[in-house]
């Protein structure tokens, strides 16, 4: 059997211009960048003005809620782009760094590994090697090449240390979101999920920017729900535009859903929701198998209709 050759491409060869090609190119497949860390990355912008200069994307941690801006550099790192990285971070109060180039020093290596490892849990750096490799004369294959993140076993001990300081609310919902995102792992229909907080909400990316699941455990109604919730920069368009396929989304969903329960909020929601019993084993398992199957069922729906939404680039603008 003949075997082809597997030989390595410089990304300059696909994008010439980092700015103007290969930064639009990852704002619009953030995808691969968020199978890469782990992340449920959402776009909120790109060269975004920090001062005389501009940060390359600005994107937000579904999971977190947080801000993290990412840095690329289709050349061998340098002390430039890392200082500009933690620069638009501080200024764009962002928890994350992702850092991107063709080529990492181990000098800069060593750098992001010393600031995960002496940094709180709340701040967090990647670095990664963008990859292009090619088997003859096919399509070059994109590689995202973790090369350094954050120490999980600092993480972890930093996090159990913060959860013993929880009320019993917040662990009992702590305790309710790992056993759901366990669940919802296990069905492998959503390729990253977040990390589990002791908290009244989980939320699930659907690939697009202001607008997401935000599952909820309200332990004082004894209830369960899924919304879609609608960030105010695009809720002037994204709403009418569902509302328009209401027949639709409810026909694929199977329930009929509350469409904007709180018109006075300036975000908007679409529900769905579910009563429960916390004191009961059995029906807060119960609770679980109807969060799994109808996050499911909502991110398969939603996440095809609204990719078919107008976008207005004016309006999904960070201000």
């Amino acid at each position: 059997m003949e075997l082809g050759i597997l030989r390595s491409l410089p990304p300059r060869q696909k994008w010439i211009s980092e700015a103007r090609e290969f930064t639009p190119w990852l704002a619009t497949n953030i995808s691969a960048l968020t199978s890469a860390v782990g992340l449920e990355l959402e776009v909120e912008n790109t060269e975004v003005a920090c001062g005389p200069y501009s940060a390359d994307i600005l994107a937000k941690d579904t999971g977190t809620g947080q801000y993290v801006v990412i840095e690329n550099q289709l050349e061998k790192t340098n002390h430039d782009h890392l200082g500009k990285a933690i620069t638009y971070a501080s200024v764009l109060n962002a928890s994350c760094i992702i850092w991107m180039a063709s080529e990492f020093s181990e000098e800069h290596i060593k750098a992001l590994d010393w600031l995960n490892d002496n940094t709180n849990e709340d701040v967090a750096f990647y670095g990664i090697q963008i990859e292009l490799w090619q088997i003859d004369e096919s399509k070059p294959a994109l590689r995202f090449n973790v090369v350094s993140r954050p120490n999980e076993a600092v993480r972890q001990a930093a996090k159990t240390k913060a959860n013993e300081d929880l009320s019993s609310n917040r662990r009992f919902q702590l305790d309710f979101w790992t056993r759901f995102k366990d669940k919802l792992a296990s069905t492998k229909k959503i390729p990253s999920l977040h990390s589990p907080r002791g908290r009244y909400w989980f939320d699930v990316s659907i690939g697009r920017a202001h607008i997401h699941i935000s599952n909820i455990c309200n332990t004082d109604k004894n209830i369960v729900g899924i919304r879609i919730y609608i960030g105010n920069k695009i809720t002037s368009y994204m709403l009418p535009f569902l509302e328009s396929k209401k027949e639709e989304i409810e026909k694929l969903i199977g329930q009929q859903l509350l469409w904007n329960p709180n018109p006075n909020n300036r975000d908007k929601i679409i529900a769905l929701f579910h009563e429960t019993e916390f004191n009961d084993p059995k029906k807060v398992e119960d609770a679980l198998q109807w969060l799994v199957d109808y996050t499911i069922k909502f991110r398969d729906t939603f996440s095809k209709i609204v990719q078919q939404a107008p976008y207005q680039e004016s309006i999904e603008k960070v201000e």
